[in-house]
This record gives structure tokens, sequence and C-alpha cells, in this order.
């Protein structure tokens, strides 16, 4: 062995760093590894605190509808009026909660301010000479639209409208007195002198309708019509007297529906007497029905808003809400109970709507006043207000202040409320509501209509189905593709082919998915349409011919199989596809000649498939497109990073290359695969555009391949821009993006539990 010298050592150490550039060069490198380590750890910190941050943000946005309801005495003051005080007929307030009004017995209607009481102003009615106020009438709330009923059998209607200036710049409401049919009292039904027990006035659709009803049980109904000339600007008035046939029993109340389509007549004994009153010359009695049970008292009822629903209050303190409901069978509209309120301890005396959404306020003998919602179902507050019975309630056009009348008349009391969102219930948004106009309970999502007495319908299992429906269909498209592409490209494909086919397909995912749901919506939906046996040609014809063609390949010489350098084989596929989907296509118009009798969609129509256009077909194409190259660039990356020495030892051992891909590939790169189709899923569920102008947007709740749906996040891009900042559309919107979030966060963290899992169980190979 040579020896070293004592010179080369000393060469050796010439060539080394001296001890300072040294000691220098460890510390630039623990500072970079520390900035490394501590700078990756800063960004997996923020994305975690950015990622709360959502979610605090989307919880602090959807909170108010948590809120408790919250009813409270603001003030009391003596009833404000005439002296001695009459009788009141009737409380209103105006939307500025500043302006009250008091329709009392005597005709005179008296405005007063609503937080102290003091009197503003006084109307004193035209009433006939001689005679006296003996009943009133009124239509729904919003329209402020009223009827006296005088002692000579005349009537009168009255409307109160609210002008507002601005002298000085402040704002200033002055109630005024108009007469929509005139200022003079008129009879009806031609019966003159005749002692009204109930009235009612509707500003309805074909006119303004009043009926009236006696003791005597008759019915009599005037429909009135108005044109104004645009010349004079003279306003004709029209009249038709009709009279219903005769209830055997007083008349205790009238109620007529906006649409003047039907009228319900309720009798002393509680029984509703339903007639038909589109021919207005000839009304139908539908039928008759109990509105309470046998030993109970009916006292009072009361249309919603909309006149769609009427809410019946009972002696034992039951409140319950019925709705006409067509019979398939006979055709007509019977009147059904949907649900019951929560009772009140006492008899129901009085039931007050609100203006612009389906709530009430309810009041009773034991002087208690309830808040009640129709749609979600609930009863939201009681509040004990007096020792006596409550006479009278009004509630302002936005829900927030409430006037209440004891019998004893001695004083007003002003209730201040808050109620911003009633409709959201747990039942509301996620379980089967019976809507106005609707045959049974369904999940609905419709949150807006052009009529300002909507029913608003917020279900959110329609967009979370819809949802589900889309990411379902898309997935089905895009796994087995993306993961057999996967494992073909890592695994048997020559690397420079993969150099090729790899970026090849990641470059799809640079696509606009804008760009994907344009093309799908305008292109393929009507091409899919026109062509539907392509579908079904296609899903059998292309794998068969693919594996036909796999099959001659194995069988020909071996010289040609030669000439074809290993894993360029797929690239002998690219023909063969082409020309079975050319052979596809043609053969498309014969097979629905065929098959389907010349048009597949009305063969389905035919055979109770109903098929839209843009449905989820097609949603699942061209979200699947946009999918896939998520799941391939993954999968084949883990596919890929398998180590060599686990394939070369299968192979050495006998294996197969498949059999190799299944028994040992698979499994190792399994915990990569179940990410990558996670990942794509999580894409899938939350992707926007595709869906909204590809599926139709129709709010369904069903999985029908040939439909549409409504997904979370198409829904908030759609509607979030056109809400009211604040409301309860507004905030629902974003507890749909909250349960959005939520699903995509536990289903992520379920898919890192289950990866994890994965590896550490195959780590042993």
């Amino acid at each position: 062995m040579a020896a070293i010298s004592p010179d080369s050592v000393q060469t050796s150490r010439s060539l080394l760093p001296s001890v300072e550039k040294r000691e220098k060069l460890r510390k630039t490198r623990k500072f970079r590894d520390g900035l490394s380590l501590y700078g990756v750890g800063a960004g997996g910190l923020g994305v975690i605190f950015a990622l709360a941050l959502i979610f605090v943000y989307l919880f602090y946005e959807t909170m108010p509808l948590l809120k408790p309801v919250s009813m409270e005495v603001s003030t009391t003051y003596a009833v404000p009026g005439e002296m001695p005080v009459t009788p009141t007929m009737h409380l209103t307030l105006d939307r500025f909660e500043e302006i009250g009004g008091r329709f009392s017995e005597s005709g005179v209607i008296t405005f007063f301010n609503a937080r102290n009481g003091a009197i503003l102003s006084r109307i004193e009615l035209p009433i006939p000479e001689g005679e006296r106020v003996t009943s009133f009438g009124r239509s729904e709330s919003r329209k402020s639209l009223f009827v006296y009923g005088f002692s000579d059998g005349s009537v009168l209607p009255v409307k109160v409208d609210y002008e507002i200036t601005f002298p000085d710049g402040v704002r200033r409401v002055t109630p005024r007195l108009s007469f929509p049919l005139g200022a003079e009292p008129t009879g009806i039904g031609g019966k003159e002198g005749a002692q009204y027990s109930a009235l009612e006035i509707v500003d309805g659709r074909g006119g303004y309708v009043i009926a009236a009803g006696t003791v005597a049980g008759d019915i009599a109904m005037a429909l009135y019509s108005t044109t104004t000339s645009m010349l004079t600007g003279t306003v004709e008035i029209r009249r038709q007297d009709f009279n219903l046939p005769n209830l055997g029993a007083p008349v205790s109340q009238l109620l007529v529906n906006e649409s003047l389509r039907n009228l319900f007549a309720i009798d002393a004994t509680g029984t509703l007497h339903h007639f038909d009153i589109v021919d207005r010359s000839r009304p139908v009695l539908v039928e008759k029905v109990a509105l309470v049970p046998s030993g109970v008292e009916f006292r009072v009822a009361e249309f919603l808003v909309g006149s769609r629903s009427l809410i019946v209050g009972g002696s034992d303190g039951s409140l319950t809400q019925w709705i006409l409901v067509r019979n398939d069978d006979t055709g007509q509209s019977n009147l059904t109970q949907i649900r019951a309120f929560k009772p009140h301890n006492a008899p129901i005396t009085f039931i007050e709507p609100e203006h612009s959404r389906k709530g009430f306020i309810a009041g009773d003998a034991s002087g208690t006043v309830g808040i009640h919602y129709a749609t979600s179902s609930v009863s939201l507050k009681f509040l004990s207000v007096a020792d006596t019975p409550i006479n009278r309630l009004a509630i302002s056009p936005i829900n927030r202040v409430a006037l209440v009348e004891t019998v004893d008349a001695e004083a007003l009391t002003v209730l201040a409320i808050d109620n911003p969102h009633p409709q959201t219930s747990l039942s509301g948004l996620w379980g089967k509501v019976w809507y106005e106009g609707r045959d049974a309970p369904a999940f609905i999502w419709q949150s807006s209509s052009a009529d300002d007495a909507f029913e608003s319908k917020l279900s959110l299992v329609p967009l979370s189905i819809g949802t589900l429906k889309a990411a379902f269909f898309a997935m089905l498209l895009a796994t087995p593709l993306a993961i057999m592409g996967a494992i073909y490209t890592a695994y048997f494909m020559s690397t420079p082919m993969r150099k090729i086919v790899k970026p090849s397909i990641e470059l799809m995912e640079a696509l606009p998915t804008v760009i994907l749901g344009f093309l799908a919506g305008i292109w393929l939906a009507p091409y899919i349409e026109n062509n539907l046996p392509i579908l079904v040609i296609g899903a059998v014809l292309i794998p068969a011919g693919v594996l036909v063609w796999g099959y001659l390949w194995s069988r020909m010489p071996a010289n040609i199989r030669n000439s074809v350098s290993a894993g360029w084989e797929a690239a002998m596929l690219v023909p063969v596809i082409i020309v079975l989907g050319w052979v596809t296509v043609s053969m498309s118009p014969w097979v629905e000649f065929w098959f389907f009798d010349g048009s597949m969609r009305q063969w389905l129509t035919d055979v109770g498939i109903p098929y839209d256009q843009r449905n989820a077909l097609i949603v699942g194409m061209a979200m699947g497109f946009a999918v896939i190259p998520t799941i391939f660039s993954i999968a084949e990356d883990a596919v890929f990073n398998v180590p060599k020495h686990l394939t070369q030892g299968s192979l050495a051992l006998g294996a197969t290359p498949w059999q190799t891909v299944i028994g040992v590939v698979l499994l190792t790169a399994s915990p990569g695969i179940f990410s990558a189709v996670m990942i794509g899923f999580g894409r899938a569920v939350g992707e926007t555009m595709i869906v909204l102008m590809a599926s139709g947007n129709s709010p369904i709740v069903n999985f029908n391949i040939f439909e549409g749906m409504r997904t979370l996040a198409a829904n908030i891009a759609v509607e979030l821009p056109e809400t009211a900042v604040g409301s309860t559309h507004f905030r629902v919107l974003f507890l749909s993006a909250l349960v959005l979030l939520a699903f995509t966060f536990v289903l992520n963290t379920a898919a890192e539990v289950v990866r994890q899992r994965l590896r550490k169980r195959y780590a042993s190979l």
C-alpha cells in the first residue's frame, strides 16, 4: 500500500475553505433550513387560519337566523279618540311606525302618534242622517281598504293613504281618506234596509267586491269595476249585484279571496260554506267544512297575506291553517287543514296577519299575544300583555311594532318586536313543507316571485341533492377514464409517448370552465338531444370495438406486432376509436328509426322518463371532462412513483405485467389514487359555471340523468348578486355556502384519514 505523503495532505487541506468560512457557511445553511422550516409551517398555519376565517365569516352572516324572537311592552297610553270612548272596530299602523289609526263605531277615524298616543287628526265619515254604524269589514291589511255598514243597509268603502312629503328636508307622513267607489253610501244586492252581521271588501283582480251577510243567513254580493278616461280623467264605475243561497243560519263572517273565485261564509255554528263564485250569476256551494272539532267553538278566521291561506282560531286556544287543495278525481278544490300551531291557553279572540309575510299575531281571552309563522309551522313567542281579553291588534307593515287593545278599552299597549327571520326553522330548511297552492308537502326552492304575497320556499334539500347529483355523474365519467388512463400512462406507455400524453392531458385543466359550460349548453346539449341513440350505440360499440381490435392485434404475426415499439400500442387505437366514433354517429338516425319510432326523446317521454335538453347527462360529460385532468395527474404520479424494485421483483417471480399492476402497483399507489379521486370529487362539488350554463338550474329532487338540477354553488352565483343585503334570502344563501364548505371540509378530512390508513397499511411493501 502506497504511503500518503505529508505534502499531499497539506495540499488537500489547502483546498478546503477556512474555518471562518466554513462556520459562515454552516450558519447560512442553518438559517436557510430554519427559514424553510418555519416558512412552510407559517404558510400551512396561514392556510388553516384563512380557512377558519372563512368559517367564522360565513357563520357570522348566518348567525342572525338563529337569533330568538323578542317581543316586549314598549309603552302604554290611553286609547286616543272621542270622549266617551266608543268601541274600536279596527286599528292600523303606517309603514314608518309613526302613525296609528283607530276606527271607532261612531264613524270617526282618529290618527295618533304611535309612540305616545298624541292625537294628530280626526276624520268623520259621511254617515247618512239618522243612521249609525252597524258593521265593519276590511280587505287585506296591505291594501288599507275598509267598508262600513250602516243601519239602513247601505255600505261605504273607505281607503286610507299615507302621503309622504319632505318640507325642509324632514319626512312628514300625512294620512288621507279616499273613497274608491264614491263618497255616497250605497246598498248592495238589491236589499236596502238589511241589517248586516258580516261585511267583506276585496280589491281583487277583476275589480272591487263587497259581500254582506245577515242574521237571517242571506248573502249579497256586488262587483264594482272602474275605468278611467285617458282624455278627461273621469272615473266610471260599473256595478253588478248578485245573491248567494241562504245559509240557514246567521252569517258571522265572510271571506273572499283575492282571485275573486271563492267566497267563504262562516255561520254562527262555526261551519264554513265554500262557494265557487267564478260564475257570479250562478254561485255553486262546493262544500261545508267544520273548522273546529266537536265540543270546540269557532271564534275567528282571517286570511294570511295573499288570501290563499285561512287561519282559524277556536275556543280551546287552537290555531289551524287551511288552504284549497285540488282534488284530481273531482277537479274541484277543497279546503284542507295543513298544519296546527302551538295553542294558546285561552280562547282566541283576534288574529292579525302580517302585511308582507306568511306570519300573524293572535290574541286570546287571557290577555296573551302570540307570534306565529305559517311556512315554518312555528309559534315563536308568547307574551302576557293584560289580564283582560284582547279586543284588537295591529302590526306595522315592517313587523317591528304592534298595537294591542283589550276589551275594557282603557289603554293601548305598544309592543316592540324583533322577528326578522321567522321562516328559517330547521324543519323549514330541511324538512318537507306543505306550501300554499301545493297538493302535498314537498322539498322546494323558490326564493322570489313577481307576486308581493309570494310565499318564499327556502328548502336546501333540492340544492344539496343537485350538488351530489352533478358531482356523481361527473365522477361516474371521469373516475374510470382518469384512473385507467393514469395506470396505462405511468406503467405501460413508453417514455417518449408519456412525455407527450401527460402534459397534453394536464393542459386540459387550463381550459376555462366558463368555455366548457358555454359549449355544453349551446352546442353539446342540443346535439345530444337530436342524436340520443349515440349514447346507447357508443356505450356498446366503442368498448366492444376496442376489445375486438386488441384480440385481433394479439393474433397478428409476430413480425407485425414487433414492428411497433413496446409502449406505443395505444397509438394504434387512435384511428380505431375515430372509425368507431364515425360509425356510431352514422348509425344514430337508423337506430332511432328502427328501435325508437323515429324519436328517442319522444320514446323516453312515452315510457314515463322526462327529458330536459340541459340535464345531468350534459353536466356529467362537461364536468367530467374538466375533472379528468385533476384525477389523472395525481393518480399518474402516484402510480409512476411506485418503487421499481417492487414491480421488478414481482415480474422476476413470474407475475405478468397486469398481475403486477393489480397485486402490487395499485395497492402501493392506492393512497395517491384515493386522494386523486377525492380532490376530483371536491372539484366537482364546488364547480359553478359548467352547472350554471349546462344544467337548466331546476331545483328538483331526483337522480334522473335526463333531468336537470341546481347546485349550491350555482345557486349562490345566480341569486346572491340580486338579493337584498341582510334579508332572510341573503342569509340563507350564506348558510348554503356554509353547508357547502362544511360538506367539502368533512369529506376531505375523512378522505385524508382514509389515505393515511392506506398509506400506513401498504407502507411495508
